[in-house]
C-alpha cells in the first residue's frame, strides 16, 4: 500500500492506495538520487588542510565537493599520475571562516547530492586509522582535541588521555547532531577501564580529575550497533572550573524554525534571580518581559510576579525545547489577592500553557505513515493571556521532563509581549512511501531531471493571531528552472512550491531562497523559509525511525543528462473562466517511460480547489483534460494557481548513456582488433621470410604485435563486462513516484449580469 504524504490534499493517499495497491511490499520508491552519507573526517581545524574521503548512493561521474560557506573550499585529489581520485578531496578551511557547522555535498551526474555536516572548529583534530576495540589498543587523545572515528558493529572504542589532579575536562561526543546514527553511551574510566562517569543519553561528561594519571574513554552504541553511519567526533578539552559548558555545535531540530521572533535581539533583557522556587520568594517583574533563567536543579519551579489591569491582552511565548534541549516547559498563570489579617494569599487560576501544537498533522508512529514525519509542533509555549481584572499576578515556570535532572544547561528564554502578528516558514520534500517499505524518497536533494516538476509542502507557524494568506516564491534558480507558489489560504497552515525544470535546461547549480510574503498592520513584510529534510534514506520503515532537521541552505540543481518519466503541462500557461462555469483544461503528455498500468489518478491542488474531484489520464495518451466545475467549487472571482498530482509506478532504466557509451567503445576495441589480426598475420610472414641477420628483430616485432592484441583483447572482455553491468543497471526497474503537473494560472472573472 502507498500513501502520498500532503495534508495540503488529504484525498490523495487514498486515491494511490486504489491506484497502486498491486505493487510488492519491498516496492522502491522514488526515482534515484545521488546522496552523500559520509564523510572522514567530518570536520577540520580553521585555517588548516585535511583529505577527507566520501561514500553515497548514486555518485556517478562524481565531481566537485561543496560546503555551504565560501569559506571551505576542495579540490578532487590526484594520485601520482595525475588522475582524480573519484572518492577522495583535499579540504581547505580559510582563516576567516567562522566556527560552526556546514553543509557539504557533491556533484553528480543526476545534479547536486543530498548533504552532510562539517563542523569547523578551533580544537586540533584527529582521525582514528586504525582499531582501538580494546584497552591495550586505546588510542592516546591530547587535552583539547577532537577525533574523529566511527564505531563498529558490538565493539568499544577506547581512548586515554594523560591528566592532573583539579583539572576539569569536558568529554563531548557528537552524534545524532552532525547526522550520525549513533546513540552514543560515553564513558570515563580510570586506567584500568573501570568506569567513574557514564553518559547514555549522547551528552556531555563533566569530570573533575581526581588524582595525576591516565585515564580511559570509552564510547558505543547504545544497543551495540554499529557500521559507517554510527560516526561521531569526540571533544576532550580543559575547562575553568564554575564557566559554562559551551558544546559542540549541532543541527537544528524541523521545529527549532519557530524561533526566534523576527526582531528579539539574542540576549534576554532580564536574567532569572534565584531563589524565586516558591510563590514567596516570587521575581517582581514589569510587562512587557523578556527574561532568561534555568530549569535547575531538579524539579525546580520557577515564579514571577507582576502587575497587570483588567482588558490588558499578552503573549506568552517560551523557548526551550527549540534551542535543542530536552524540555517539556509548563506555565500557570494565576491571579494574587492579598490575604486580609495575615490570612494565606488567594489565587485564582487565569491560564495553563504547554505544548505549541504543530500546525499540520504528524505521522501517528513517526515513520511517515498517515503523515510526514516532519513535526513543526514544540514542548515549548505560545499563547493568550487577557487579564480579568486589576492587580498583581504570578506566573510559575517549570519542565515537565525534569524532576529528577539536574543539568544547568537546561535554560529557557520567557517572552512576555503585546501582540506582534508575524509568522514563519519551514518547507519540505512531498514524498510518497509504501507503508510497510522503502522510505528512501524522505532525504532526497533537490536534484532535477528535465522535464521534471518536485513539490515542497510549505507550513507557516502562525505568531500572535496573525490569520492572512501567504504568497509563496523562489528565488536563485539555475538557468531553465522555475518556481510557483500556491498560496497559504488566510486561515490555513499549508501550501506548497512547485519547481520545474525545462526538458532542455542545461546541467547546472544554485543556491535559492525561499520567501513567503504577507501583510501584516497593512505592511507588506518578507520572511524567509527554511527547508527541512530526513538525514538518512530508510530502506526499512520497521527499524529506524526518520530523523528529520534543518538544512542551513537550499541548494538546487539540474541533471542536463536525465529526464522526468511523463511531464505534464497545460496547453497554455494561463486560462481564463468566469464564475459559476465548467472549466476545460487541456493536459499534454511527454512520456519518456514505460509504466505499470496504464491509469494514473490525479488531484487538483491549489488554494480554492481543495475539494474538487479526481480525474484519470491515460499514460500511454498524448494528451487529456482535467475538467473543474466553478459552480460546484464556489470559486470566486480572482487569480489562482493549480497543478494535477498523482502516483505512479515507472519502468525506469537507470543511466542508459552507460550502455552506449559502453557499446561504442567495444565497437571501437573490435575494430582495433580486426587490424592487429591483419597485422599479426603480416608480422609472423615477414619474420618467417626475414634473413637470419634480421630474426632476432623480427621476434622482437611479433612479441610486440602479440602483446598489442593480448592488450585489446583483455581491453575487449573488459569492455563487455562493463556494457553487461550497464545493461544489468539498466534494466527496467519498478519504483513508485510522484507525477506533478506544471503549475497553471486561472483567472476567474465575475459573471456576466444578465
Amino acid at each position: 500500500m502507498t500513501l502520498l504524504h500532503s495534508t495540503y490534499c488529504a484525498a490523495v493517499g487514498g486515491l494511490l492506495l486504489l491506484g497502486l495497491a498491486p505493487m510488492a511490499r519491498t516496492q522502491s520508491v522514488g526515482l534515484p538520487a545521488p546522496r552523500l552519507l559520509t564523510t572522514m573526517p567530518m570536520g577540520a581545524k580553521v585555517g588548516t588542510e585535511v583529505e577527507v574521503s566520501i561514500t553515497g548512493e548514486h555518485l556517478e561521474d562524481v565531481g566537485e565537493l561543496m560546503f555551504s560557506h565560501p569559506g571551505i573550499t576542495a579540490k578532487q585529489k590526484l594520485d601520482p599520475k595525475g588522475n582524480r581520485i573519484a572518492d577522495r578531496y583535499v579540504v581547505c578551511v580559510a582563516p576567516d571562516c567562522p566556527i560552526g557547522l556546514y553543509e557539504t555535498r557533491v556533484m553528480t551526474r543526476l545534479g547536486i547530492s543530498s548533504s552532510r555536516i562539517f563542523a569547523v572548529g578551533t580544537l586540533t583534530e584527529v582521525v582514528r586509522s586504525k582499531a582501538n576495540t580494546s584497552l591495550v589498543t586505546a588510542l592516546e587523545l591530547p587535552l583539547d582535541s577532537v577525533c574523529n572515528g566511527c564505531i563498529s558493529e558490538r565493539s568499544i572504542d577506547y581512548f586515554t588521555f594523560q591528566a592532573k589532579k583539579g583539572q576539569r575536562l569536558i568529554v563531548d561526543c557528537a552524534s545524532r547532531g552532525i547526522d550520525s546514527k549513533l546513540n552514543a553511551t560515553v564513558i570515563v574510566a580510570d586506567a584500568l577501564g573501570r568506569d567513574l562517569l557514564v553518559e547514555r543519553r549522547g551528552g556531555v561528561l563533566d569530570f573533575v580529575v581526581p588524582n595525576d594519571g591516565k585515564y580511559v574513554i570509552k564510547i558505543h552504541e547504545l544497543t551495540f550497533k554499529g557500521g559507517n553511519a554510527f560516526y561521531y567526533r569526540l571533544g576532550l578539552w580543559e575547562q575553568k572550573i564554575g564557566t559554562p559548558i559551551v558544546r559542540q555545535q549541532m543541527t537544528k531540530k524541523v521545529n527549532s524554525f519557530s524561533w526566534p521572533p523576527t526582531g528579539l535581539v539574542e540576549q534576554a533583557k532580564l536574567a532569572e534571580i534565584e531563589p524565586n522556587n516558591d510563590g514567596g520568594k516570587a521575581q517582581r517583574v514589569s510587562l512587557p518581559l523578556d527574561i532568561s533563567g534555568r530549569f535547575y536543579p531538579a524539579a525546580d519551579v520557577d515564579f514571577f510576579e507582576f502587575e497587570a489591569k483588567k482588558g490588558e491582552q499578552w503573549w506568552i511565548e517560551v523557548a526551550s525545547e527549540r534551542l535543542g534541549l530536552a524540555t517539556d516547559p509548563s506555565i500557570l498563570v494565576q491571579h494574587v489577592t492579598s490575604g486580609i489579617k495575615g490570612a494565606p494569599d488567594k489565587l485564582t487560576d487565569l491560564l495553563e500553557l504547554m505544548d505549541i501544537t504543530s500546525p499540520v498533522k504528524v505521522s501517528s508512529n513517526g515513520y511517515a505513515y498517515d503523515g510526514p514525519p516532519f513535526n513543526a509542533g514544540s514542548s515549548d509555549i505560545i499563547g493568550k493571556l487577557v487579564i480579568k481584572e486589576d492587580g498583581l499576578h504570578r506566573l510559575q515556570i517549570t519542565d515537565l521532563f525534569g524532576g529528577t535532572r539536574s543539568e544547568k544547561g537546561n535554560i529557557y528564554r520567557l517572552v512576555i509581549r503585546k501582540a506582534e502578528p508575524d509568522f514563519a516558514l519551514v518547507a519540505w520534500a512531498m514524498h510518497m512511501e509504501l507503508r510497510n517499505g522503502d522510505r528512501n524518497a524522505l532525504s532526497k536533494p533537490i536534484a532535477l531531471r528535465g522535464g521534471a516538476t518536485v513539490a515542497l509542502e510549505v507550513v507557516a507557524f502562525r505568531r500572535d493571531g496573525f490569520d492572512g494568506e501567504i504568497e509563496l516564491s523562489m528565488e536563485g534558480l539555475p538557468s531553465g528552472v522555475t518556481a510557483q507558489g500556491l498560496k497559504i489560504p488566510s486561515g490555513k497552515s499549508v501550501g506548497m512550491l512547485l519547481i520545474s525544470a525545462k526538458q532542455d535546461a542545461p546541467k547546472g547549480f544554485s543556491g535559492a531562497k525561499i520567501v513567503g510574503r504577507s501583510k501584516v498592520d497593512n505592511k507588506e513584510v518578507r520572511r524567509p523559509c527554511r527547508l527541512a529534510s530526513v538525514s538518512w534514506p530508510i530502506p526499512d520503515s520497521w527499524g529506524e525511525i526518520p530523523s528529520p532537521r534543518l538544512m542551513a541552505d537550499v541548494p538546487v540543481s539540474v541533471s542536463g543528462v536525465d529526464f522526468a518519466p511523463l511531464t505534464l503541462t497545460a496547453k497554455t500557461a494561463m486560462v481564463d473562466a468566469k464564475v459559476g462555469e465548467k472549466l476545460t483544461i487541456p493536459l499534454i503528455h511527454k512520456s519518456r517511460s514505460d509504466f505499470s498500468g496504464d491509469k494514473i489518478q490525479m488531484k487538483v491542488v491549489g488554494a480554492g480547489f481543495e475539494n474538487a474531484p479526481s480525474f484519470e489520464i491515460l499514460v500511454k495518451a498524448n494528451s487529456s483534460q482535467a475538467v473543474l466545475d466553478l459552480g460546484a467549487l464556489k470559486v470566486p472571482p480572482g487569480d489562482y494557481h493549480v497543478s494535477f498530482i498523482g502516483g505512479a509506478v515507472v519502468k525506469y532504466r537507470h543511466n542508459l548513456e552507460l550502455i552506449t557509451s559502453a557499446e561504442a567503445k567495444a565497437k571501437i576495441i573490435a575494430l582495433e582488433i580486426k587490424a592487429l589480426e591483419t597485422e599479426v598475420i603480416r608480422v609472423a610472414n615477414d619474420a618467417k621470410a626475414a634473413p637470419m641477420a634480421k630474426k632476432d628483430q623480427m621476434t622482437k616485432a611479433v612479441a610486440a604485435v602479440n602483446a598489442k592484441m593480448k592488450a585489446a583483447t583483455s581491453a575487449l572482455t573488459e569492455s563487455k563486462e562493463q556494457l553487461k553491468r550497464a545493461t544489468d543497471a539498466a534494466a527496467p526497474r519498478d519504483i513508485a513516484d510522484i507525477v506533478i503537473s506544471e503549475p497553471v494560472m486561472i483567472r476567474v472573472k465575475p459573471a456576466e449580469k444578465k
